[in-house]
């Protein structure tokens, strides 16, 4: 009788292990592995732009009638906030890189025509050479993950520094596939 218990037991824990695996089931091959849902601009805009202003904003001097005073991240908990930024931006160079992404949402301007490509322009560009696209993009995540490094160190300078790479950046790209007339250095 024992063992009638024992293997029924056995069987039971063997069917709710079966049950009960943590593997999805496999992606079927017409599925595609990620759903896109922003546009560049707007990941530029949800995402990239208030990340790293978080991170430029996070070392400042000002200097008023008032004497001087110093902004940088003094607390663990000041220092985790910027940390969750430099790995949201540095992620966020993935979300750029998805294929499918559209530069703009559908009939959207440029808000300075002449001075900006239009995001039809954008977009050619980007399609036609997802090599630089890939190039700027893995470029901003290493600067934000030197950022990272810095806050990982509590290093104030080393923050500061980064930021003036992560600008670097951006402006290249923006230099590239923004404004038309300027040239990335």
């Amino acid at each position: 009788m024992r063992g009638t218990y024992a293997l029924a037991a056995a069987a039971v824990l063997f069917v709710m292990a079966a049950c009960s695996s943590s593997k999805p089931a496999p992606a079927t091959q017409s599925e595609a592995a990620f759903r896109v849902t922003g546009t560049i601009k707007e990941i530029m805009d949800s995402v990239v732009d208030p990340n790293a202003d978080v991170l430029w904003n996070s070392v400042s001097t000002t200097i008023n009638r008032n004497g001087t005073t110093e902004k940088m991240p003094r607390t663990d908990e000041d220092w985790l906030m910027v940390r969750r930024s430099a790995v949201a931006l540095a992620e966020a160079t993935n979300l750029l890189l998805i294929d499918g992404r559209k530069m703009a949402p559908l009939g959207h301007k440029s808000e300075y025509p002449g001075y900006e490509l239009e995001p039809e322009q954008m977009q050619k560009l980007m399609d036609g050479d997802r090599e630089s696209w890939t190039r700027y993009a893995h470029v901003l995540h290493d600067k934000a993950m030197v950022a990272l490094k810095a806050i990982d160190a509590k290093s104030v300078q080393g923050l500061m520094d980064a930021g003036e790479g992560i600008d670097e950046a951006c402006e290249n790209c923006h230099k590239h596939y923004w404004y038309p007339d300027q040239k990335a250095s």
